[in-house]
């Protein structure tokens, strides 16, 4: 499980605004839970939700420490020409700004998303329904399909 969905929480951790010693940190935090939330014979359905949800927990009490607010989603850009770079850059700065400017929760329920997350885990994640999910999951999209032209 450590090796499956270590990536996928420290991602999900820097884009709720952790530095990378920060989100290491909750990142063992949170498994370190896990192990002994096994051990008490916790419920094993669902555990990736359940790591998400901890790890999304622990990453608001960090953030509200230190009074750290949302830092940009870093994007890797792949080795094009440099016209090509510029454009793709130009894209990303677009893209970044709709996602910075979303509101919290539909961010973190592209995030969780973008993560693989389904819409059941992501309600169980950011504790909203289902229903919330989908429209913030469509709010999100939508912002960015007219930010793309689409």
């Amino acid at each position: 499980m450590y090796g499956q969905w270590r990536g996928p929480l420290l991602r999900y951790l820097g884009a709720l605004g952790l530095p990378g010693a920060d989100a290491e940190d909750v990142a063992q935090e949170v498994f370190l839970a896990l192990c002994h939330h096994l051990r008490r014979e916790g419920g094993r359905e669902n555990l990736r939700g359940w790591v998400f949800r901890v790890g999304h927990n622990l990453a608001l009490r960090r953030r509200e420490q230190r009074g750290r607010t949302v830092e940009e989603v870093e994007v890797a850009d792949p080795a094009p020409g440099p016209e090509e770079l510029a454009l793709l850059s130009c894209r990303r700065e677009r893209l970044q700004a709709v996602v910075a400017a979303l509101p919290e929760r539909d961010r973190w329920c592209l995030l969780l998303r973008a993560e693989g997350l389904r819409h059941r885990e992501i309600a169980e994640v950011v504790e909203i329904s289902l229903g919330a999910v989908a429209a913030a999951l469509g709010r999100a999209v939508g912002k960015l399909a007219a930010v793309e032209g689409r």
